[in-house]
Parts: structure tokens; sequence; C-alpha cells
């Protein structure tokens, strides 16, 4: 439905808020090219001036992504995860992995005594999901449904402010991910998370935020040795 027009500085800020909700809501997922120029013209009924103003506003802010010859692609879910994305980019990646542990044990933690049977049945989901993805040795969609299902357990804690910040850094968490697998995608670096939710299911406080707690550092036992060792 086109947009109304109002005066060019509001219309543009009309623009940027509807496609932030596309991005926001999913409909763009990160890594997905969002349509072209002549499409968002005709869908949103504004000028081509007013589209590229708002697309060049959410590349600035870290959203957007625009590659000449290629289009423009979604990086980054609200502002703040672009700008967590461009803060940690060059992290160390065993700080990476310890404020992942921090964050999902506390997460599952809570979980164990708030998750609901729609929280449980869509971690389920998420597993079979993450499972098929790894037998089918496709990287991309291992680390979208692996990913998923660790924003699922954080979710299940209930607690929107985690959430929140867990869904931020989450393309961070994805580039710490796709290293970690690594290109081989060898059994060995295949965790099995059924006992994390077999704890939460089970109210298991301790032991999902146990089992939460381990997983970053279960592929590389070595992550923690002093360089010098």
């Amino acid at each position: 439905m086109p947009l109304s027009h109002p005066r060019r500085s509001a219309l543009s800020e009309q623009v940027i808020a509807a496609l932030r909700q596309q991005i926001t809501a999913g409909e763009w997922p990160v890594g997905s090219r969002i349509p072209t120029e002549p499409e968002l013209v005709e869908q949103l009924g504004v000028a081509r001036n007013t589209v590229r103003e708002a697309v060049r506003a959410l590349a600035h802010n870290g959203l957007l992504d625009i590659r000449q010859g290629s289009g423009t692609y979604v990086v980054a879910t609200s502002e703040l995860a672009g700008v967590m994305q461009r803060r940690f980019a060059d992290a160390d990646p065993r700080h990476i992995a310890e404020l992942r542990s921090t964050l999902e044990s506390s997460a599952a933690q809570l979980a164990a005594g708030r998750r609901t049977e729609k929280d449980l049945k869509q971690l389920d989901a998420l597993l079979v999901r993450r499972e098929e993805a790894w037998e089918a040795r496709d990287k991309e969609a291992f680390v979208a449904a692996d990913a998923t299902f660790h924003l699922a357990v954080v979710s299940a804690s209930h607690n929107d402010v985690m959430t929140a910040m867990y869904a931020d850094l989450g393309e961070v968490l994805r580039d710490w991910l796709r290293d970690d697998v690594g290109e081989e995608m060898t059994p060995e670096s295949y965790l099995d998370h059924s006992g994390l939710v077999d704890a939460i299911r089970a109210g298991d406080a301790e032991a999902a935020a146990a089992q939460a707690a381990g997983y970053p550092f279960q592929c590389r036992p070595g992550l923690f040795t002093p360089s010098g060792d």
C-alpha cells in the first residue's frame, strides 16, 4: 500500500521505518538481498530518490550493505546489531565464546523454570532442522539453524532484555560459529544439543545451565590455553 506524501523529510522517515520493519520482522533475513530500487519504488509508491535516501540511511546505520553490481543485502536486524557487528568484528574468539557461554548459561537456567509447552515444541522443531542441515552438509543452513535454536533457548527464559541483547549479538555469534564449524564440517565439530532441551524440559536449571555453558568450548579444547604454553 503506497505511503502518504507529507513533506520530503517526513516521507523519508516513513520509508526508513517501513524498510526497517521488513528487516526486524524477518521478512528480509540477515544475508538476504532486499528488493531492487524499482521494486521498492513500486511497492512504497514514492520517488526513486526517496528510496535511495532511505536505503543509504539504513546502510549508514549498519542494517544494510550496498554492494555495487550485486544489490543491497541485510547484514543486521537493528541499528544496535549493526554496531555490535562492527565493534566486535576483530574481537578475540575466546572472548566471544566466553560471552556466549555466559549469556546462554544464564538464559538456559531461567528457561528451565519458565519454559512453556510452545517453547518446548519450538526447540524440538529447531533441533530437527539443525540436524537436517548438518546431514545435508549445508554450512550456511546449519549456522542459521543453530543460531535460531540458541536464540529460542534464550527466548524461553522470558527475559525480554536478555533476549533482545542476544538477538543484537546474533551476527557476531554467527560469524564465530562459521569459524568454529570449519569448512569441512567434520564429525568432531558437531554437538548434539538434545541434552540441553531435555534439561529445560525437565525443569533442571542446574543441568540446563551446565549444558549451555559447555557448548561454546567443546569444539575447541585448547581454546583457553595461554599462548605462551
